[in-house]
């Protein structure tokens, strides 16, 4: 393309500080070329992400300002650096937050995708090659977000964050398969794994709610329990196979102990979709006793990141 090997100029959406409102209008961004092992893509759609909220708040994080969020997308290569070879411009692309150098240990085993060059750092705010910033305003450095910062008409990516798909799918639907849908369907085909007949819980009823829910349909749960603050959640539930709806603020006992009764014992599997700390808790202690583990008076402590 014309614009390769070219700084662009380009809108994006700046977090100049936690929790204040996006500058969209007032500046342009300028965008550099894709560095070694990296490529430059042109953001089409991009979707919004509860994480994005919650590392614009800053509340409990580092905070790295000012910084471009953004990680749920879709787009089209505009040009790729040194080293690139499995991707070229035009190619349609979901960027993805954790990604793959397809050498390390991680990467080479089935049994994890915590990549040791790739995984998630939601501190780091530089590209891996060079720990340079690709953007800024000014001269003045604009900070990265999870290698991928799609609020942004133009992003660099690395290349192991970034999944070549099929130029037929529509970009505005698929964008959310490079985060909420891959996380929830996946979490449930691939890690819970529910035979047909089992009893599911999902604690959570947004976008990755919704796909583990999905998930718990298409190996066909015979009950699947939806968990949620919302009640306006639970008629869209349905569509996704919720058999039952449950409302913590309904009920004067802890969530779980309201399932483990109407299980009979508990669940077979459990889905947490928040990140709250104590529905993690709450959905680790609903399921059935030898198919998890059984509440005692022991307390387990751990950062709920060593889940991941």
């Amino acid at each position: 393309m014309a614009t390769a090997g070219k700084v662009i100029k380009c809108k994006a959406a700046v977090a100049w500080e936690a929790g204040k409102p996006l500058s969209m209008e007032e500046e342009e961004v300028e965008v550099a070329p894709p560095q070694a092992m990296e490529v430059r893509d042109k953001i089409l759609y991009t979707a919004l992400c509860h994480t994005d909220v919650y590392f614009w708040e800053a509340n409990g994080q580092t905070p790295v300002f000012p910084r471009i969020l953004g990680h749920e997308a879709g787009g089209i290569v505009e040009s790729v650096g040194e080293g690139v070879t499995e991707l070229v411009p035009g190619d349609h692309v979901l960027p993805v937050f954790t990604g793959e150098c397809k050498e390390c240990a991680h990467c080479m085993s089935e049994e994890s995708n915590l990549c040791d060059l790739l995984r998630i750092n939601v501190d780091r705010g530089v590209m891996i090659d060079d720990g340079q910033s690709r953007f800024t305003i000014d001269g003045k450095p604009i900070f990265h977000f999870l290698g991928t910062s799609t609020f942004s008409e133009y992003t660099v990516i690395h290349v192991g964050c970034v999944a070549k798909i099929d130029p037929e799918a529509p970009l505005d639907k698929v964008c959310l398969l490079s985060c909420s849908i891959s996380t929830g369907l996946g979490a449930t085909l691939n890690v819970t794994k529910p035979k047909k007949g089992m009893t599911v819980a999902i604690f959570g009823l947004g976008a990755v709610g919704l796909a583990a829910m999905e998930g718990a349909r298409m190996s066909g749960a015979s009950r699947i329990i939806g968990v949620d603050l919302n009640p306006a959640k639970h008629e869209q539930a349905k569509k996704f196979g919720c058999t039952d709806f449950v409302n913590p603020k309904d009920h004067t006992k802890p969530v779980q102990e309201v399932i483990v009764e109407m299980t009979d014992g508990g669940v077979n599997r459990a889905v947490e979709c928040t990140g709250n700390a104590d529905a993690m808790i709450s959905a680790f202690e609903c399921v059935h006793d030898g198919w998890g583990v059984a509440h005692k008076e022991a307390v387990f402590k751990t950062h709920p990141m060593n889940f991941l």
